[in-house]
């Protein structure tokens, strides 16, 4: 039996609800909803009546919240056992988020973190692939996708529009595109995983959408190569605006037509696990990261 799904039963049945629970926990209802049906499911039996009404136990539902009871007492004996730990930000913080975020942005914001927060220690691994939040002990992620539905929860940092991008040089070299279709008289720098080359680039405006196959001679698999490739003359290319934004402040690369829409990007959230309570230090670095990243 999954002991966080007790723990989530635990919370409707105080809330109330599944929609008060899920606000309080700030979990989607329909994940609360899935993960409570698996805690049935798991324990082959319903727990709780459901109605538009009220929520209702179970005859087996008052049994096991009797029990699940015992998981929230603990969860209070530590509260009231770090009351004064929790007064202040102190402790260790375990993030993990992409490499190219991390080496742009997070690492300067850790160091402002850590001196407003001297008795923080933050351990960041920086890693590109999906960790396991709960069976790794992370704190907080950050992720740039589209999330799917979880047991994580997932707080929204920004957007993260794609924006065609090329050096001041480049420009003055092979002239300025007006139009989407002139970049195919253009070197473009495309992105490639190896086994594929992203050079679909599609663009609209006013609703008309012009598909260009972008020609290019260089294909790199690292975001941050892209960039230098650019900022050195190399060609256009589309990229995420979270990786080009000190560039484009410095005037080191240039937005290209700006009037034309790109293919949204992926949004950066901030990810950790669902409790029905957050450590301070946890809350506290989500909320900086909220004030701070891409002010």
């Amino acid at each position: 039996m999954n002991p966080q799904r007790l723990a989530l039963f635990s919370a409707i049945v105080h809330a109330g609800s599944i929609s008060k629970a899920a606000a309080a926990l700030g979990m989607g209802k329909s994940v609360l909803s899935r993960q409570l049906a698996k805690l049935e499911d798991e324990l082959g039996t319903r727990l709780i009546q459901r109605s538009t009404r009220r929520l209702t136990l179970t005859e087996i539902g008052e049994l096991v919240f009797a029990e699940a009871r015992h998981i929230d007492q603990a969860v209070a004996n530590i509260e009231q056992l770090t009351e004064q730990h929790q007064s202040e930000v102190k402790g260790r913080l375990r993030v993990t988020c992409p490499r190219p975020l991390g080496q742009r942005y997070l690492v300067p914001l850790l160091v402002e973190f850590t001196t407003t927060y001297p008795k923080v220690e933050v351990a960041l691994s920086v890693d590109d692939r999906m960790v396991d939040l709960i069976a790794e002990h992370i704190d907080v992620a950050l992720r740039v996708a589209h999330l799917e539905d979880s047991t994580l929860v997932a707080r929204k940092l920004c957007d993260n529009p794609r924006v065609l991008v090329a050096s001041p040089a480049y420009l003055a070299r092979r002239g300025t595109p007006q139009l989407p279709t002139d970049l195919l008289g253009h070197d473009c720098l495309l992105y490639s995983t190896g086994a594929r080359v992203f050079d679909e680039w599609s663009f609209s405006k006013d609703g008309v959408h012009t598909p260009v196959r972008a020609p290019g001679k260089i294909h790199i698999n690292d975001g941050m190569a892209l960039v230098a490739a650019a900022v050195a003359g190399g060609g256009a290319m589309v990229i995420d605006r979270l990786l080009v934004g000190h560039e484009l402040a410095d005037g080191s690369l240039v937005q290209l037509l700006p009037d034309f829409q790109l293919r949204p990007g992926q949004p950066v959230y901030a990810v950790y696990p669902a409790r029905p309570w957050l450590a301070f230090k946890t809350a506290t670095f989500v909320a900086f990261l909220q004030e701070r990243l891409f002010a």
